[in-house]
């Protein structure tokens, strides 16, 4: 029967009536409840439990969690907003470690493109602290183990490499500028190191955090030829000295940066994580020198400083049309290719830095002076004393004699000091007013000046103003004595007179090629008119005969097939520790052909202490070698009319 959706009726089922009641019990039917206990059959009713109410807990866990979510909140503003910066500049550190790129330096040639200073490949040799620590190794004493491999490697001290390998940050310098041989045995210690820690696992590889960046290194293929010229590089890449230091900027270029990712602990360059700033190389420098004259100049003066037991020595070698310097060489010398092993006196290019007297090479500038002036002519007589009382002394000459009667031309040719004295008293009617005659000739001819090379360290020398001069200056300067020059100026001295009387300004450099192969020449050099060609050419004629004429001071410097301008110097020496005299200054200047002259040679020695000291002794003798080598090697065609023999005396 289907479901009406009404309960069925319950049915009386008879029993025992109770009181009130009528007899029967109802059984209940389906969906029916239960009957109900009596209560005297019901267990008695368990006491009630009341609950405390759970809001305040709920209050107390919802300001937590909202103070938590405040926090969190604040601290990600901070990061990503207020420190966003700081976080990022963290991170991008940890991230990726640069490198500089050093440019590679321009070379120096002489002036027929041979290199002179030249940069090679090297690498900087570094490291990664941070993959030296235990964490990254395994082992504790990391630092110390790649240390004792790499020192000697690297020729340094094991101490001062563990030092730098515990050091705080992601790249430390360990060696600057090694051979690229170097490079190849650390690599191949770190392979062998790493395969063993393969196979081994209680090895590491302690020279994993050891790397490389492309540099470049100095060399100077020559040696010691032109050291004074060229100087040094130093250590931190920078010129030290000479042309080098001169033209730092020009030859250094400019560095580019290089960014290398991390990439599993360890610096490699990753495609989309790097940037790199090509680095610019520097510019050469086309020095005037030729070397084969260098070489023969350098040669000729070592050989002579030794012989002669000198402090040193200077020779410089100059075109005397254009005033460009064919050789500039000093001894002793060095190497800087090696300057742990040179002397720190020989570090210098003497032939400018040295001040000193010049003597009677200086005599020159004296005639030109009375030959300009007209007070008198190459066969004015001058009668020459034993001794000469001016001032508060008395002056003679270097030998002892009688009376001369020489002409003017002997008074140079025979280099008489007293007879200088005399022609140059007839500069003016009063000796101030010859002094400022004579200082005057002085000054265009360069002393006191530098010499416009501009090289580092040059010296001007020393010459006072006329009103400043003592009593005995007014008679020494014009034989050379109580001035000071340095040995270019000295040469220059010779080029203005070679040149028909115009100073032509000294030059070492020719010019500059830069990375884009332009050449780019220097400066032309400035031009100055000291004296007339007429007294040029007479002053040439006049020391011809100090070369050629058997009673000159200078036959040792005679080259068959030229005629030979020259003049030989033998002054007193300033002790430059005590600041007194003591020894000699040696020199000799000249130039050839005499009639046409292609070049200047001055050789100067410094405190001679064996053997001769006179300058045309041991500096005509240089002159020579180092004239005809250089005739030679230029191509100077000899000399085709013989000199016109000058007067040197006179019969009284």
């Amino acid at each position: 029967m289907a479901d009406s959706g009404k309960q069925p009726p319950r049915r009386r089922v008879p029993g025992p009536a109770r009181p009130g009641r009528p007899a029967g019990r109802r059984v209940p039917g389906p969906g029916a409840r239960p009957a109900r206990r009596p209560a005297a059959l019901r267990p008695a009713a368990a006491p009630s439990l009341r609950l405390g109410s759970p809001r305040p807990r709920l209050r107390m866990v919802s300001l937590a969690l909202t103070l938590v979510l405040i926090a969190f909140v604040v601290r990600l503003l901070q990061v990503q907003a207020v420190d966003a910066g700081t976080y990022a500049a963290k991170a991008e550190k940890n991230r990726y470690v640069g490198y500089t790129l050093a440019a590679e330096r321009g070379g120096i040639t002489d002036r027929n493109g041979v290199a002179l200073a030249a940069s090679v490949d090297a690498y900087d040799i570094t490291a990664d602290p941070t993959l030296f620590t235990r964490k990254s190794l395994k082992v504790g004493d990391g630092p110390e183990q790649a240390a004792a491999l790499l020192a000697p490697i690297l020729g340094q001290d094991q101490a001062v490499l563990t030092k730098k390998l515990k050091a705080k940050g992601q790249y430390v310098l360990l060696s600057k500028r090694q051979t690229p041989q170097v490079w190849k045995q650390i690599k191949d210690l770190k392979s062998a190191l790493a395969t063993k820690a393969e196979t081994d696992p209680g090895t590491a590889n302690v020279l994993a955090g050891v790397f490389s960046v492309a540099s470049s290194k100095r060399v100077y293929p020559n040696g010691e030829l032109a050291a004074g010229i060229l100087g040094w590089v130093n250590y931190d890449g920078k010129g030290g000295g000479g042309v080098e230091q001169q033209f730092d900027k020009e030859l250094a270029g400019k560095d580019g940066k290089i960014r290398y990712a991390q990439s599993g602990g360890r610096q490699v360059p990753t495609a989309g994580g790097s940037t790199e700033t090509p680095a610019v190389p520097g510019s050469d420098v086309e020095l005037t020198i030729d070397r084969d004259i260098q070489w023969a100049a350098q040669n000729a003066i070592s050989e002579q400083v030794e012989e002669s037991k000198a402090d040193r020595g200077y020779v410089i070698v100059q075109d005397t049309r254009t005033g460009e310097i064919l050789a500039m060489a000093n001894s002793p010398g060095f190497d800087p290719n090696d300057l742990s092993k040179a002397d720190g006196a020989s570090l210098h290019n003497w032939s400018l830095e040295d001040a000193y007297e010049p003597g009677s090479t200086a005599k020159v500038m004296s005639m030109a002076a009375v030959l300009e002036e007209g007070v008198a002519t190459p066969g004015t007589h001058v009668v020459v004393p034993n001794r000469l009382h001016r001032g508060d002394r008395l002056f003679k000459d270097d030998i002892d004699h009688e009376t001369w009667y020489l002409t003017l031309n002997g008074v140079l040719a025979k280099s008489s000091n007293i007879g200088t004295i005399l022609a140059t008293g007839q500069l003016g009617r009063t000796q101030p007013e010859s002094n400022k005659v004579l200082y005057s000739y002085l000054r265009k001819f360069g002393l006191g000046s530098y010499t416009g090379l501009g090289f580092p360290g040059e010296t001007k020398g020393i010459l006072a103003p006329p009103d400043q001069w003592s009593t005995s200056q007014q008679y020494t300067i014009p034989f050379g004595q109580g001035v000071s020059i340095n040995a270019m100026q000295a040469a220059s001295v010779y080029s203005t007179i070679a040149n028909g009387g115009v100073r032509v300004e000294p030059t070492l450099v020719r010019g500059t090629k830069g990375a884009d192969g332009r050449f780019t020449p220097a400066q032309k050099p400035e031009k100055t008119r000291v004296v007339s060609a007429r007294t040029a050419k007479t002053l040439a004629r006049m020391l011809e005969s100090v070369v050629d004429d058997r009673e000159g001071t200078g036959t040792k410097a005679r080259i068959p097939g030229y005629r030979v301008a020259g003049k030989t110097g033998t002054a007193n020496r300033v002790d430059p520790a005590t600041g007194k005299y003591r020894g000699y200054t040696s020199s000799f200047a000249g130039f050839a052909p005499a009639d046409q002259p292609r070049i200047t040679v001055y050789c100067a020695i410094q405190n001679a202490t064996e053997g001769n000291y006179f300058g045309g002794q041991i500096c005509g003798p240089v002159y020579k070698q180092v004239m005809e080598f250089a005739l030679k090697t230029l191509q100077v065609p000899p000399t085709g009319a013989p000199a016109a023999k000058l007067p040197v005396t006179f019969s009284p």
